[in-house]
């Protein structure tokens, strides 16, 4: 218990240092990197437990979910092309960036590659256990960068670039979300709630990826589409939701648990970084393709995880649902798609194992 209340400090001090000093997404951020360096300084056990980090991915999957309209799910019936166009180029380009890291550390080509896909961490590291000649703790290390390199550098160029900037995103920022609904009952609140909850458990026995994000998000999608009122998420609920998945995020980052982390660092901050520009490119196509402006095309086409860029989405006021859609679309190609790729090219452990 102490050790939980001493991160719960940790975390929120991370964030208010954040808040004052006008970062983006500041308790996320904030409350990860504090406990992060917190944890790296005074080595010891600290303690964060997951039904914590569920929550918070409970609460952001029913902000996501309540974003989506009978007109943004035309908008994504529309633009299916566009998003395997962006889906499959970013990983292309994630798969040579995972050659070059490849090249210049010495690593394995599989090891290089999962640690490059731009997927969920954890999925990625579950799945770098099943391929043959793949260095997890590798993998945990160079997707840990890759999402770290993203989820600071993306909110940052949103809200202090293109949002500073001005545009439709910016003129947004800051206002409360308006769903369009065309049934009002009292419970509503109720009604969302006990749907939310009753997804994610259907997608954990399901077996969805990221089920405690993605059950919430089509359950809560269900009712706005249905036209139910979604009640407004309070904004310490916002907070709290960040607080519990970054420092989540920030205890799991162990770079002392790998040897050659200094020589593997600089090469896979620069190939992270590519890939977040690399999107911004593919964003600014989508722009001349349909109508979406620069700050939902590059949220939607970024490396980062769902959360982390729907929460931006929301907070810039962005087109939640169409990046939520893009996002998702690119974490289900490649948790359904990519291991079959990856084991017909590199073979399964299981197979590896058994010829040995």
């Amino acid at each position: 218990m102490l050790r939980f209340l001493e991160t719960l400090l940790i975390s929120i001090a991370g964030g208010l240092l954040f808040r004052l000093s006008h970062l983006p997404l500041p308790w996320l951020l904030g409350s990860l990197t504090a406990v992060m360096i917190w944890s790296l300084a005074v080595k010891r056990n600290t303690c964060w437990p997951l039904e914590l980090r569920n929550s918070g991915l409970i609460i952001l999957g029913y902000m996501l979910g309540v974003s989506f309209t009978i007109e943004t799910l035309h908008q994504i019936i529309r633009q299916l092309p566009a998003m395997m166009l962006a889906t499959s180029s970013t990983i292309i380009f994630s798969l040579l960036v995972g050659c070059i890291v490849c090249r210049r550390t010495g690593i394995s080509l599989a090891t290089g590659v999962i640690g490059s896909v731009p997927g969920g961490l954890t999925q990625m590291v579950i799945l770098s256990e099943e391929i043959a000649d793949t260095d997890l703790t590798v993998v945990t290390f160079m997707q840990t960068i890759r999402l770290l390199s993203t989820v600071f550098i993306v909110p940052f160029i949103v809200i202090h670039g293109m949002a500073a900037a001005g545009g439709p995103a910016a003129a947004a920022a800051g206002a409360p979300a308006v769903y369009h609904s065309v049934i009002h009952t009292p419970w509503d609140g109720i009604l969302y709630a006990l749907t939310v909850l009753a997804a994610a458990w259907v997608a954990v026995k399901v077996s969805l990826p990221t089920p405690f994000l993605l059950g919430p998000l089509i359950g809560a999608a269900a009712l706005a589409l249905a036209g139910f009122q979604a009640p407004n998420t309070p904004s310490i609920l916002v907070i709290i939701s960040q607080l519990c998945i970054g420092a989540y995020l920030g205890l799991s980052i162990k770079p002392a648990s790998l040897e050659n982390w200094k020589k593997l660092l600089p090469v896979t901050l620069m190939g992270s970084i590519s890939v977040v520009f690399f999107s911004l490119g593919v964003g600014f196509l989508l722009t001349r393709m349909h109508s979406l402006d620069l700050t939902s095309a590059f949220l939607g086409t970024s490396p980062g995880g769902m959360g982390e860029m729907g929460l931006t989405a929301v907070l810039v006021g962005a087109n939640v649902s169409l990046v939520t859609a893009y996002q998702m679309f690119r974490l289900l190609f490649i948790l359904f798609v990519m291991p079959l790729v990856l084991k017909r090219f590199f073979g399964s452990a299981g197979a590896q194992s058994k010829s040995s």
